[in-house]
């Protein structure tokens, strides 16, 4: 079957799922899902997010050059649903959502307490790429749940990382396949 248009990506599910927060400069916490992301280098450490050009995360990146990865287990599916919706600019959607704000280590954006892992960034670069903009940050902070990470493994199972497939629906990894 022939993927025509833009539909390729969907294919390419299910996806790890990440909350972004930010700040704007009158230090108004914002939040949005995204699916795009990815590691992009471990030397230094660099994540990358895609953002459409209309997101209120992309307008307080660019005003802040900061930004958190929060990574979400299945538990929260549901507030983080309700962070995708479109709120009025300085409505905070972590709030709206019944969501816990926590101060970051390094940067001014939020972390969200209820999530299993915190990637504070600030903005390295970003490249217009057809109707999304690529955001590369640099890691500055980066912290797991203990009971989550040991001996430089991360369990995924006991995590039930948060994977977006389509729509409102989402996966959860709870297995491991070894190569021969």
């Amino acid at each position: 079957m022939e993927l025509e248009g833009g539909l390729f990506y969907r294919a390419m599910a299910p996806r790890l799922t990440v909350l972004v927060s930010t700040v704007d400069t009158k230090g108004n916490s914002n939040a949005a899902p995204f699916s795009f992301v990815m590691p992009v280098s471990a030397h230094p450490p660099l994540v990358a997010i895609a953002s459409a050009h209309t997101r209120h995360t992309l307008e307080n990146i660019r005003e802040t050059k900061q930004f958190v990865l929060n990574v979400p287990s299945a538990e929260i599916v549901d507030p983080l649903w309700e962070c995708s919706k479109s709120l009025p600019k300085g409505v905070s959607e972590i709030k709206v959502s019944g969501l816990t704000e926590e101060p970051s280590k390094v940067v001014k954006p939020p972390r969200i307490a209820e999530c299993i892992s915190w990637f504070e960034c600030e903005l390295e670069w970003e490249k217009e790429a057809g109707d999304h903009v690529v955001i590369v940050g640099r890691v500055v902070k980066a912290d797991v749940r203990d009971r989550l990470f040991s001996a430089g493994r991360f369990d995924f199972s006991e995590a039930r990382t948060l994977m977006h497939v389509t729509g409102k629906k989402f996966a959860v990894a709870e297995r491991e396949v070894n190569a021969r």
